[in-house]
């Protein structure tokens, strides 16, 4: 089975040990990402747009997502991202679990990480 490995050059990449985006087995597993932004609303479409770049280096794109993970340190903040979500996701919504928990550094206010299936 082949692997490709995906970096988007993010600063924890090297510092952590990781790459963006796997795809492997038909899955395209897209890492935990952050956005920047001084709003969660900003972040979020930040880190959309990172995973967006990911997903289609990979071949794939939001529709062929099959998993999501929304971290947020106050799960309070979730709800003004609802609108941005469903606009990126529209008619293909995946399986989303929401986690209140801490981030890397306290200036992220969302994490978002994907898997999607490669159609073939």
């Amino acid at each position: 089975m082949a692997i490709q490995r995906i970096s988007s050059g993010g600063e924890f990449e090297t510092k952590v040990g990781y790459c963006r985006a796997v795809v492997a087995g038909g899955f395209v597993h897209v890492a935990g990402t952050v956005g920047q932004g001084d709003t969660v609303v900003q972040q979020c479409r930040s880190a959309l747009g990172i995973i967006e770049a990911a997903l289609t280096r990979a071949g794939v794109g939001f529709a062929d997502v099959v998993r999501v993970t929304y971290m947020l340190p106050d799960r309070a903040e979730f709800e003004p991202c609802w609108p941005i979500l469903a606009g990126v996701f529209g008619d293909h919504p995946p399986a989303a679990t929401m986690i209140e928990c801490g981030l890397i550094d306290s200036k992220y206010r969302i994490e978002i990480e994907v898997t999607a299936v490669v159609p073939g």
